[in-house]
């Protein structure tokens, strides 16, 4: 695995790759890799004739006493993991070298003013402009994302389709550990007692879910996670929603599929998952 830290120097190694007609698969990470992250890197490799990964915690979308300070960073544990699963290239930039002078944003109405958007009202700029960045000096075919961060993957997927960029986006399936709880990398600052409160998010989703699907009661199933969730009580509750997947619209009778999405404190830390759920 050849790891670059210099753009200039990355974008020659790929340019040379592209006339031979290799295909770029491109995994963009915050790094202190998990299985769920190795899934994504597996998948590139099983499409891809070349596997990229970057690696890099984006100052743009923390904001102001958000955990960029502590988010936990291991780049030596992250190469092993990335050269043992199959990954050709780590592109690991410092600030300097992505942000010589960022003058350019990029935003998204409405898919952005939702869910994490309501809280984090800076985040999505800041991830489609790093995003953007990364695309434009990776230049790769497929880019593949996580499904636990459900509404990022849309608003990125639209990013790519109103700006023309050439390259598909792919979503790919919520990795979880043995006990239901989301792999994230946040996951780290949860106490032991935190963390085994934490599983109520997936024991609420499922029970939503269940409403959801027998009786296509949206309030009922809000009510009820809500309740579940409560239970165990968590330091806050930021948001439980149930959308449209398609462009997280309001659900009609045309809907055929929902997610319920939940973001819930367990002391400082806040966790986000969500579910798709068939409706009748």
């Amino acid at each position: 695995m050849k790891t670059y830290t210099s753009i200039e120097s990355l974008k020659k190694e790929l340019k040379n790759l592209k006339k031979k007609n290799r295909s770029i698969g491109f995994v963009p990470t915050m790094g202190y890799l998990h299985k769920g992250h190795i899934s994504l890197i597996k998948r590139a490799r099983k499409d891809n004739d070349i596997v990229v990964a970057s690696i890099y915690v984006n100052p743009l979308q923390f904001g102001v006493n958000e955990d960029y300070g502590r988010y936990p960073r291991d780049l030596e544990r992250d190469k092993r993991m990335l050269k043992e699963n199959g990954c050709d290239i780590l592109f690991a930039p410092s600030d300097k070298e992505m942000y010589k002078e960022q003058l350019v944003s990029v935003r998204i109405k409405d898919l952005s003013e939702k869910l994490c958007g309501i809280s984090r009202p800076t985040h999505f700029e800041g991830v489609l402009t790093v995003v953007a960045k990364l695309f434009n000096i990776v230049t790769p075919d497929r880019a593949y994302f996580g499904e636990k961060d459900f509404q990022q993957y849309l608003i990125i997927k639209k990013m790519v389709e109103d700006l023309n960029f050439n390259l598909k986006v792919i979503a790919c399936p919520i990795v979880r550990e043995k006990d239901g709880l989301a792999m994230s990398s946040r996951n780290t600052y949860l106490s032991e007692d935190e963390r085994k409160r934490a599983l109520v998010l997936y024991r609420s989703l499922k029970a939503g879910k269940e409403i959801i699907e027998k009786s296509g009661d949206i309030k009922k199933a809000k009510e009820t996670i809500r309740e579940i969730i409560e239970n165990e009580k968590p330091n806050r509750i930021d948001y439980i929603e149930i959308y449209d997947e398609n462009g997280l619209k309001e659900i009609t009778n045309d809907t055929k599929y929902c997610r319920i999405f939940l973001a819930v404190f367990f002391g400082k830390t806040r966790l986000i998952d969500n579910m798709r759920a068939k409706l009748k």
